[in-house]
């Protein structure tokens, strides 16, 4: 029977070191292969013995993941925040992170982290690029005021990105230099453009058949807008690994560090470690949802009497990602699920 390898790969831009051991720590061989789907090919070829794989979470990551997953008996990618053993380390190369990524896989120790579908990651790398050209959009729309303030013009603030007022504004000003003109022109379509292509990614991932059902269900919350939902599902991926309201809380990155020695704890800031995309989502949604849901506005309105709104707003944000995680565990409509809770 063939001895099973531990492989450890330590992933960059244009290569991939790697470490071969055997279960008792004894090197089969070591190396680096270029970072190209040709070259791995190659490089996996020579492997014979059947093998488990981990690497650390990287730009880079996804497409290995996805090329040799095939191939191996079992392949596991590492939460770089808790490889301590590499960030920590004296000496610190390519060719000794692959070493102790492939120790820690061998004796159980990887610090696994999720790891969606492909098809789930596509779908959120381009989630991920809508938001960006929101962003986008949004500068374009402050530098437009930017530029008329700063050469003295007037303007409603309200009308201002309407298509109509913004001719009318560039029409009555007469006494605009024609660069200060030729800017505001290059940004206005500069936004038109950013918005249209943000209006037509949305409406792919809204028509998208592998998680339409499930943004559609989402949606049936009071308070739930279409971008919150698609954020949830492509972010969230499986609802199932995330257990408890209290682990998608802190997924969510909606509470604070937890440190506890020798009998004393101790409550920090809101944690770093969470998912960013998920928590500005949620927290913004958080301000206004107080306007659409009864039982958040009730929530709301007790956590201000306290005297602190961003408090507030974290509590709300806490529920929403209760109802989240119940509507989707369950696979119920909220109402249903409500009157359920009721009987």
């Amino acid at each position: 029977m063939k001895k099973l390898y531990y492989i450890g790969l330590d992933i960059h831009k244009k290569i991939i070191a790697f470490c071969i051991k055997l279960s008792d720590g004894t090197i089969v061989d070591e190396g680096k292969v270029e970072a190209t789907r040709e070259a791995l090919g190659e490089w996996v070829k020579k492997i014979k013995n059947p093998w488990d794989g981990a690497m650390e979470a990287t730009l880079f990551t996804g497409w290995v993941y996805d090329y040799l997953k095939p191939h191996a008996h079992e392949l596991k990618v590492a939460h770089p925040a808790m490889l301590k053993a590499i960030t920590a380390a004296k000496k610190k190369s390519d060719q000794s992170d692959a070493q102790k990524i492939a120790d820690l896989l061998r004796v159980g120790l990887i610090p696994e982290s999720y790891m969606a579908t492909s098809e789930i990651r596509e779908l959120r790398r381009v989630l991920r690029y809508c938001t960006h050209v929101v962003h986008t959009a949004v500068k374009m729309k402050n530098k437009i005021a930017g530029l008329l303030m700063e050469t003295g013009i007037s303007y409603s603030k309200r009308k201002l990105h309407g298509k109509k007022y913004f001719q009318e504004v560039l029409g009555r000003v007469e006494d605009i230099s024609p660069s200060v003109r030729e800017l505001l022109e290059m940004s206005r379509g500069g936004m038109e453009i950013f918005e249209a292509g943000q209006k037509k990614l949305i409406a792919a991932l809204r028509h998208n058949e592998r998680i339409k059902e499930r943004v559609e269900r989402l949606m049936t919350i009071p308070s739930i807008g279409e971008i919150t939902a698609l954020t949830w599902v492509l972010e969230v991926g499986d609802p199932e690994r995330l257990g408890s309201v209290r682990r998608a809380v802190s997924y969510c990155g909606l509470c604070s560090a937890y440190r506890e020695s020798a009998g004393k704890e101790q409550r920090g800031p809101i944690s770093k470690k969470r998912n960013k995309h998920l928590q500005t989502v949620l927290i913004e949604a958080a301000k206004i949802a107080p306007l659409w849901n009864t039982q958040l506005a009730a929530l709301h309105a007790r956590e201000l009497e306290r005297g602190n709104r961003n408090r507030a707003t974290l509590a709300v944000a806490r529920k929403m990602v209760a109802y989240l995680l119940a509507v989707d565990k369950r696979k119920t409509d909220f109402a249903t699920l409500a009157e359920a809770e009721v009987a």
